[in-house]
């Protein structure tokens, strides 16, 4: 049976435009509906999930395209009263006991049917690397970024791919950094405030009034930012205005590879780093963030990697007395690889570089000043979310087009 309803009324629950994708045909089993496209797509659905999802029928509301539908009201007494075809192709039900008529988006259907709908939709898929196939970060035009789509898309899915990818010839503006947060999302603040400055004079080394290690001419070691926080920041992004230092050289690390080669060659430290867990604990005047848990938590539930590396914050072992000694010989594994020259790069920081990274999964820091000099950076986070919404509406964008 088909029912006419003019194509153009029909909304979807969400605010993308779906290719047309005509049904075919549709049988009911119980409850669930079974939905047919012609070239042997199909999607089983249940009847609550139709309800709830019933645009402008009770279920999804029309101006914000959320569900409106309380799960207090789901009731026995909901049933098909009628399924049918609309002549272009869209599913229409009657809805029992209310007599309420919802017409649904065929395209929305069928892109749930592709699983196009699931967290890793229009996401790239993460490759490890070591130094000998990723030498240097791969670099792209800054201002092109801003005002090219395509730029865009190959760059964030450069970052979200390898967890590192180089702006270069980036505005001198202290304020650049802002101009990028508005075209991926919004900068996420911290205990150092939303922007931030990495000032690092040598002619005043060791006498520098400073509170971070940041802001001297010493090495920093392969580290990751806030391990202190229940979320750590997902990416960091590092603008250098000034440098006219000698030596100084940025390294990163890919803590996807480390992990790995922990796995396979030293299964008993990465059984330690996977679950004995430390206090990292950030101490200062008016701040105490406080965070338990290991140096290495693995991807699961839909969670990213994230490596807890920064010693200067790890604080105090929470793990039986019996585990401390082989955790201290684990986490040396763990730090000698991260610096060892298999896994890490270095590359200097030029004027106009904007690196941006993964900071739950890569290691970064930097060699030891060797000659006089100001450097001059300027760093925002911001949430791993924010960086997958954007790769998603980028990619679907272009994948449309």
């Amino acid at each position: 049976m088909t029912s006419t309803y003019p194509r153009s009324n029909i909304l979807s629950p969400d605010f993308y435009d779906y290719p047309w994708e005509p049904i075919t045909s549709v049988d009911k089993s119980s409850d669930f509906l079974h939905i047919y496209w012609g070239d042997n797509i199909s999607l089983t659905c249940y009847i609550l999930w139709l309800r709830e999802n019933a645009i402008g029928a009770g279920g999804i509301d029309i101006a914000t395209r959320e569900g409106i539908f309380e799960p207090q009201y789901f009731c026995e007494d909901i049933k098909f009263q009628k399924v049918s075809i609309t002549n272009d192709g869209a599913l229409s039900i009657l809805w029992d006991p209310d007599e309420l008529p919802a017409t649904y988006h065929p395209g929305w259907l069928r892109h749930i049917a592709l699983n196009q709908h699931i967290i890793d939709s229009f996401i790239p898929k993460t490759t490890l690397w070591t130094s000998k196939e990723h030498t240097q970060p791969k670099c792209f035009d800054a201002k092109q970024v801003l005002v090219c789509q395509k730029s865009k898309r190959e760059w964030i899915n450069t970052l979200l791919e390898k967890g590192i990818a180089k702006l270069q010839k980036a505005s001198e503006d202290v304020n650049f950094l802002e101009k990028i947060s508005e075209a991926v999302g919004p900068i996420r603040s911290t205990n150092f405030g939303k922007i931030w400055d990495v000032k690092a004079d040598v002619k005043l080394a060791g006498n520098a009034d400073t509170n971070s290690t940041a802001n001297t001419s010493l090495a920093l070691s392969p580290h990751t930012d806030l391990p202190t926080r229940e979320t750590p920041p997902g990416f960091q992004f590092l603008h250098c205005l000034k440098n006219e230092t000698r030596g100084g050289k940025s390294t990163m690390t890919d803590g996807y590879a480390v992990v790995e080669t922990l796995k396979a060659d030293w299964a008993e430290d990465y059984q330690i780093l996977t679950t004995c867990n430390w206090i990292f604990f950030n101490r200062g005047p008016g701040i105490d963030h406080r965070w338990s848990g290991p140096i290495i938590e693995l991807a699961e539930f839909g969670r990213p990697l994230t490596l807890r590396a920064f010693y200067p914050v790890r604080a105090f072992p929470d793990m039986p007395l019996s585990h401390i000694p082989m955790a201290y010989s684990a986490m040396q594994r763990l730090y000698k690889l991260a610096s060892d020259s298999r896994f890490q790069i270095q590359f200097p920081f030029e004027p106009g570089d904007v690196v941006c990274f993964d900071n739950r999964r890569i290691l970064h820091g930097r060699n030891a000043f060797d000659g006089g000099g100001f450097r001059h950076l300027r760093g925002i986070y911001i949430d791993r979310d924010e960086i997958l919404s954007c790769a998603r509406i980028t990619n679907r964008a272009m994948k449309n087009k």
